[in-house]
């Protein structure tokens, strides 16, 4: 009896769930989504006016470039994938979306960040071979080794975060249809299961540190070596300028990690407010698409020149 009530509280195989935004802050969600909007605005005006100056800049042709082109594209994907339904959540009570719609949303927003990630290692790479090695830079960023590097980022990311959907795939009771988040986020949906999750919970760690915990190590391992090489240059204007040129790189990376990693484990281990937690794993999603552009873009001349033409109609 005690089986069959438990089993009468379960969904099998369930056709959609329910997203309810930020438990806690139903209130002021409508205001909230304001402020997410205008992130999204902001990141989306931005990235596509990088995605429209880069290819037509001779000039900006160069690997660094390229980088901030897909990473701009990565970012527009980013925003179109986790907007629209997070702002009709907080602006017309939309809250029911199809499960497959749901997995398919959780690949796309994890795919998409984990090549964020690997595109911010490249960047890092970049910068480290243009400094401490910059008379071989041409010769081995060249485009054949920039299409590969943006293969293997592309392919990893895929491939690795394509396992977590499979994954959730497999399970057919839930002890619930309702997820409390802004999105379809893996562990937000894998707690839904009401069956073993434990390879899910592994799976989630294992893609979380083998793409994050990768790039953020030998990311932090280029600024050391960049930072050495800097020293030991003895013109203090070459200092400087290879100071300003990764002082950019480094806020980016630091935001874009401080943030990922408190939502990730704060999911697994932490007793975090899940409001605090929700609103603060959906503002790591939408402030690096809105701030990369004006980190990168006002750092370089060209690209300023050619965003002022653009909005003083030269």
């Amino acid at each position: 009896l005690t089986s069959m009530a438990s089993f009468n509280l379960s969904y099998l195989d369930p056709g959609t769930v329910t997203l309810i935004g930020i438990p806690g802050l139903e209130h002021v969600q409508f205001w909230i989504g304001l402020s997410f909007f205008s992130l999204c605005l902001v990141a989306l005006l931005g990235n596509i006016i990088l995605l429209v100056i880069i290819p037509a800049e001779h000039s900006l042709h160069q690997p660094m470039y390229v980088f901030l082109a897909v990473l701009a594209a990565t970012d527009v994907g980013l925003c179109l994938a986790i907007a629209p339904k997070m702002l009709a959540i907080f602006w017309f009570g939309s809250r029911s979306m199809a499960f497959d719609a749901c997995l398919a949303q959780l690949f796309f927003i994890h795919a998409l960040q984990g090549m964020e990630s690997g595109i911010l290692l490249a960047m890092a790479f970049d910068r480290y071979v243009a400094i401490c090695d910059p008379l071989r830079h041409t010769s081995i960023l060249t485009p054949s080794i920039l299409v590969w590097m943006l293969l293997v980022v592309a392919t990893r990311a895929i491939v690795l975060v394509g396992l977590l959907p499979i994954l959730i795939k497999r399970f057919h009771l839930f002890q619930s249809t309702v997820i409390a988040h802004t999105y379809c986020e893996h562990m937000a949906v894998v707690k839904l299961a009401a069956e073993d999750i434990r390879v899910n919970k592994i799976c989630g760690l294992f893609v979380g540190f083998t793409i994050l915990g990768f790039d953020m190590i030998f990311i932090l391992i280029s600024y050391i070596l960049i930072f050495q090489a800097v020293f030991h240059l003895n013109q203090k204007e070459a200092q400087l300028k290879a100071f300003n040129t990764c002082t950019a790189h480094i806020f980016v990376f630091l935001e874009f990690y401080i943030l990922a990693f408190f939502s990730f484990f704060s999911h697994r281990f932490g007793h975090v407010a899940p409001s605090t937690h929700i609103f603060l794993s959906t503002i790591y999603l939408l402030v690096p698409p809105a701030l990369n552009p004006i980190v990168y873009g006002v750092k370089n001349k060209v690209i300023f020149e050619r965003v002022a033409q653009i909005f003083l109609l030269n």
